[in-house]
This record gives structure tokens, sequence and C-alpha cells, in this order.
């Protein structure tokens, strides 16, 4: 026998089918007609007056549905439904129905559909058994019948087909394939605990969240903002989610297609966020977005370019190939995008000060030479200046009770989980009281927003001495966007208890029982303290810092001073070195005393690039102490002003203006100015070659507003040399 036939006959002993994993297919044909019963019964009668029953006319019944359902929204010509929740389907027969007239409604979804695998739903309307989904007649008038369909709250979640099959003689008689009653099932947050289960036990949807507020704002609002900067200086990120945009629904479904997920476990909201956070990534899946932090995005668009999710979905989509490029916020907003797109609660996260640590324990280090400059090549770890993530709120039915509601989820590629390239969920409450041994990748999260900073001396030999620890630097705080406003809403106490207090301690004592490493080593007593403050500083003017250093005890100090300074990306990773000013300073006893450091517009503009963050370390060092302190400074930079005119109606055309005048001493250069509006406006770019010192631009783009409401519009400008410029306008349509 030959090797190749025998590789054939490998698997004979076993089912080696397909798994089915295509929602999307065109699926042609992919039902007969007309399926003869295996068991060959007798034929059934026709009604009285001699004819058989046929069907004329399928009506999905969208204006009465979508309302209901809360997806009037969606930019797509078929239904679109909640799991968990009666929808209504109308359907006209050639006569009307007799007593003995049998028939049922099937819905399919994926290649194969199969009962047993529940992507094959039968629904009937009698006594004779049918699928899991229940149905009614809810009314019968003359040769239309209303049937009311409620699908369970665990239903797959996807684009099915609808047949009506009428037994007819010896088998089913179904209607032909019709696009135009496909409909789209979504996991439903408003579905609460009334459904009855197999065992009698009532249930609801996995994603149930209680308050309305949080629903209109979690899964309904197509528009957010991110918090980026500084702790103390946040700046506001607007980002389109438009979910409910033209082909974002397919593109969504068409990101588990592409990951080669069972159709069976698209009903399982676990697999599904999980395979999503894997998927929004490209780095090992061939996923949606290109993660780039090096300041080259001459293949792609700069990841401060996007203005929201949209356009990245829809070129996904369209050609199966990584967008380029992506940074942690666009991670999250397109995460943010597919979550609410299939009825998942989620919200956008930024944490401030977010570790990234190489060893996986409770330490982040920063080690100094012994002169007090930083040692780079030999400091591994890294501390972002923000980092952007998720929250979904799910049913943890996997976890011990307590341990549902918000979870962590994060699509930017830092670790690997499961063999991907992905994150969560994360149990919060879990986070927060130290039970790091359940799934999924606690440990991490807890990792980033609890670390302690140590400072440590790298000797000539190549010792490293811990001198110096800050236990409150990581996880400055976290943020999220407030429920019906763009102001942040700090949740940092979801997260942790109070440093020092009775709870944390027990927390991290727990956190440490699970193999979570903390630093403990004994440091020289130390009385010294510094700061550095330095005011909010616009691009292109000097920076002052004052470096303050505070001497408790009874006697003067004398302290060699040492300021390091470097342009990082918000990584924390340095993009070219600024200073390095070594000083001593004498302060007298009991009392605080300052100096300061000044870098002129002309010594730090030519090492920026595009980057707008400054990093600066202060380590002073006496006879036997020693101390250090970070301080962050983000740039400002000025804004778009963005103006909104005409009749705010939907389908009436309004105008989008953007002006923008350039305050800088140098020219801008190859400028890309893009403005959207979900509901509003599509995306649309302007390309400008040059703009002077003190020059102005002026941009106008007319729109017919599809949705009413609360809307805006975000703009941003990218240049070669300075990016990220951005505006907004809002303005409430009126139906």
């Amino acid at each position: 026998m030959s090797l190749s036939k025998e590789k054939s006959h490998h698997h004979k002993g076993r089912y080696n089918g397909k798994v089915p994993t295509s929602n999307l297919g065109p699926f042609i044909g992919d039902f007969r007609e007309f399926e003869a019963f295996s068991d060959a019964p007798t034929a059934r009668a026709s009604a009285p007056d001699g004819t058989y029953l046929s069907v004329q006319m399928v009506d999905t019944c969208q204006q009465i549905n979508k309302p209901q359902h809360k997806t009037a929204s969606y930019h797509t010509p078929n239904l679109v439904v909640r799991r968990g929740q009666e929808f209504l389907v109308r359907v006209t027969f050639n006569r009307p129905l007799a007593q003995s007239d049998d028939f049922q409604l099937e819905f399919l979804i994926g290649e194969n559909p199969s009962g047993s695998r529940s992507s094959l739903v039968v629904v009937t309307f009698n006594s004779r058994l049918g699928g899991p989904w229940s149905g009614r007649i809810v009314e019968s008038q003359g040769v239309t019948v209303t049937l009311g369909i409620t699908p369970t709250p665990d239903a797959i979640v996807g684009k099915f087909r609808t047949y009506v099959a009428i037994v007819a003689g010896t088998g089913m008689q179904r209607t032909g394939r019709d696009a135009a009653t496909d409909l789209y099932v979504l996991f439903n947050a408003w579905c609460k605990g009334d459904f009855q289960g197999e065992r009698g036990k009532l249930f609801n949807d996995a994603v149930f969240l209680p308050n309305e507020a949080e629903r209109n704002e979690y899964v309904l609002n197509d528009h957010g903002v991110m918090y980026q900067g500084s702790f103390d200086a946040v700046t506001t990120h607007d980002w389109v989610y438009g979910q409910f945009e033209r082909g974002i629904l397919d593109a969504c479904i068409y990101i588990l297609d592409a990951s080669q997920m069972p159709i069976s476990d698209r009903g399982n909201i676990i697999k599904v966020i999980r395979m999503g956070s894997a998927m929004i990534n490209s780095k090992d899946d061939n996923g949606v977005c290109v993660g780039n932090w090096s300041d080259d995005y001459s293949m792609g668009r700069s990841p401060t370019s996007w203005t929201g999710s949209v356009q990245i979905l829809l070129q996904y989509a369209k050609t199966g190939v990584p967008v380029c490029y992506a940074q942690c916020w666009v991670f999250a907003g397109v995460f943010n995008t597919f979550l609410r797109a299939l009825g998942i609660p989620a919200r956008t996260i930024t944490n401030f000060f977010s570790a990234h640590d190489n060893n996986g324990d409770l330490t982040t280090a920063i080690i100094r030479l012994p002169d007090g400059s930083p040692d780079d090549s030999n400091t591994m770890d890294s501390i972002w200046n923000y980092h952007c993530w998720n929250e979904v709120f799910i049913r943890r039915a996997d976890l011990p009770p307590g341990l549902g509601g918000w979870q962590v989820v994060d699509a930017t590629p830092q670790e690997t989980s499961d063999g991907y390239y992905r994150c969560g969920p994360a149990s919060i409450i879990g986070i927060k009281e130290g039970l790091l041994c359940h799934p999924f990748d606690s440990g991490f999260v807890f990792a980033e927003v609890n670390s302690d900073v140590v400072f440590n001396k790298l000797d000539r030999y190549g010792t490293l001495t811990p001198y110096w620890v800050e236990t409150d630097y990581i996880g400055k705080a976290v943020y999220t966007k407030s429920l019906g406003s763009n102001s942040p809403n700090n949740i940092t106490q979801n997260y942790k208890y109070l440093k020092g207090s009775e709870e944390d301690n027990r927390t991290m004592a727990r956190a440490e029982a699970y193999d979570i490493e903390r630093h403990h080593s004994e440091l020289p007593e130390t009385t010294l303290s510094v700061i550095i403050t330095v005011g909010q500083v616009n691009l292109g003017q000097d920076v002052n810092l004052q470096v303050d250093f505070h001497n408790p005890s009874d006697v003067p100090k004398t302290i060699q001073a040492n300021l390091a300074g470097s342009v990082i990306f918000y990584t924390g990773v340095r993009a070219s070195h600024l200073i390095n000013h070594n000083f001593t300073i004498t302060v007298p006893a009991n009392q605080m005393k300052s100096a300061m450091v000044k870098i002129t517009a002309d010594e730090y503009m030519p090492y920026l690039g595009t980057q707008r963050c400054m990093h600066f370390v202060v380590t002073g060092q006496t006879e036997d102490e020693s101390v250090s302190t970070i301080k962050v400074l983000h740039l400002q930079i000025p804004t778009l002003t963005v103006t909104l005119s005409g009749l705010p109606r939907v389908q009436h055309q309004m105008f989008a203006n953007v002006t923008f005048t350039n305050p800088f001493n140098f020219a801008l250069k190859a400028c890309r100015l893009v403005m959207e509006g979900a509901g509003l406006m599509s995306e649309k770019t302007h390309l400008y070659g040059v703009i002077e010192p003190q020059a102005s631009i002026s941009w106008t783009e007319s729109f017919n507003p599809r949705l009413e409401g609360k809307r805006c519009i975000v703009a941003v400008m990218d240049c070669s040399n300075l990016c990220q410029v951005r505006g907004v306008a809002c303005v409430d349509i009126t139906p």
C-alpha cells in the first residue's frame, strides 16, 4: 500500500466531516424545496375545497420588530432581532388555514445546518414537537397568519435563513431561498430571567444588564470617547464606533468566519469574546488590525489618523487582509464596535500608568547607573502612560458565584493566552479581591494596575540594589466614559482597594498565594523625598521644571542629583534622549528647596518627531540615602474647529465645516484631514501638501442625517510632523 493511500485512511473509523464555520456564504439552493418523509407516511388530506396549502408571501414585520428589539438603527435591509425575545413573522397562504393543515418555520445558520448543533431550528405552531425556539399563532385573518417566534436566550448569534415548510402529502414542501427573509439574531442585554429552560429553571441571556441607562450607553451608543495623555493632563479622544453603519454587522460576523470559529459555538458568550479578542489583532491569526509602535507608518495609515472603527472593519471585510495600523486605543475602539454590534454590553477603559512587566510579577524595575542616570539597555519593564482596553458585562457561569458582571478584555497584542495574543475575560471583582486562580488572564491584568515601581542601582560589577519603591504609581486612575456625557468616570475603586488599607493588604496576600511575586526587599531607611512639578505646556513653548526636595530631618542634606529627560512613545519606550543634567543642592533641615530646570523649545523640538510625551526621572543621592521620582509631560496642541449648519432633521441636507490655522513657526507637511459621524456621514478625506505658518484652511462637506438623536462629527488631521489634531461638533437631529 502506498503511503498516500495509507494516509487517506487514518481517520476512517472517525467522523471527519468539516465543522461548519461559515455564516455569510451565499448558500444558494442549500435546502431542498421538497423533502420526502423517510418513513413514507400515508398522504395527508387536502382542504375541504380540494386545494393544497401553499405560501404566497413571508413578511418579517420589520416596522414592528425593529423598534421592539431596539435594532432600527442597523443600516441593513434585513430584520435584526435579539435572542430571548419574541419577534413576529407574517405568512400569507393561498387560502385560510384549515384545522388539518400543518406547517413549520425553519431557521438555518451556516453550512450543513443540523438540529443537533442548534444550527437548524424548527418552530412548530401546534401540538407537534419542534425545536428549542418557541412559536405561537398571534393572529389569523383570512389567508394571513401572524406568528410569534422566541429564540432561546442561548441561541446561536449570527445570520439565519428563513423557510416556511408545509406538510404536503408524503413530505415537506418548502418555500424557495429568499435572501429578503434572512434575519440576524444578536445577544440580548434586555433579556432577563423569565425564559424557562429544559429543566424548568428560569434563565436569562448571559449578557443581561439590568440598568436601562447602561444598556443605552453600552449597547446602543455608536459614538464614544477614550482618554489619553497623562494622569494629570487627560485628553479626550472621540471615537466613532459606528456599529449600526452599513456593512458593519456583516463585517463582525465575517471576523468570526475568518477565525473559523464553529457555528455551534457562536451562542457561547465567553467563546465569542475570546475569539474576538484574538481576531481584532493580526499578530498570529491574520486578524483585523496590524499593531505598529515604530513611528514608521509608510505602508498604511497612522494609528492617530483614524476617526473610528467603520473604515477599518469595512476594509478588512472587503479584502480579508489585516489593516495597517493600530495602537491600543484603535484595538479597543474596533473591539468595542465588534462587541456592541453583536449586542454585547461593552465599554472602553483607560488605565493611566499601566505596567507592562516582562517577568509576570508585581515589580516594574527601573535601573539606574551609579551616577543616577538611566540604564535603558538593562531596563526591560515598561510603564505605559496609558493603556486602553475594554470591559464587557456578562454572566460567568464558569466561575464561582459573585464573579460575574464587568470583565476585562483586551485585543492589544501583549501576551499570549491559550496560544493566541488575546486577554480575558477577567473578572474585575476577582482582580480586586486577588482571586487570580480563575480564567482568564487575571494575573496579567492585576499586574497592570497593581505593580510596584522599584528603582535599582546597578554597580560596576553588575549587581542590582533596590533603593526606592513607588507603591501607588501604577494604575493611578482607571477611567471610562460617564453615562450620557463625555466626562470621565473614575472607576479605579472597581479594580483595587485604597493602597495600604486592610482590604488591600488582604488582596495582595491572596495574590501572592497564587504565585504572583511581589517586591519584599528591605530598603534603606529614607527621610528625603522629591517631586517634579510643571504646568501645562503647549507644543512650541519652553518647559520649566521645578524639582522640590523635602528634608524633614534635623540636619541639612547635600544631594547629588541627576535629571534625565527623554522623548518617549506613550508606551514608555524612549524615542530619543533629551537631557541628562547633574546638579548639587543642599536642603536645610526641616525645609524644602527647589531647583529650576529650563528646556527651551529650540532644544526639544528637533527630537520630538511626531511624539508629544516627555519623560523625566530625578534621582537624588546623599551619603546614606537615595530617592527618585518620575514625571510625564504631555505637550498640548491646537484643535480643529468643526461647525455644523443646516436643518438638523433626518434626511435633510446639512453642512460640516472644518477650519484650522497653523500657529507654529514651521510648516505642516503632508496633511491628511478626515471627518466622519455615525448616523450622519461616512468618512470623507481631504489632503493638504503644505500648511504654511499662520496659514488657514477651510473645508466643507454636505451630508444628510440618517439617524435621529444626539449625533457628532469627528475630524482629525495627521501631518508628517504633527499628528492627532482633532475636533468635534455635536447636534441633536430630529425625526
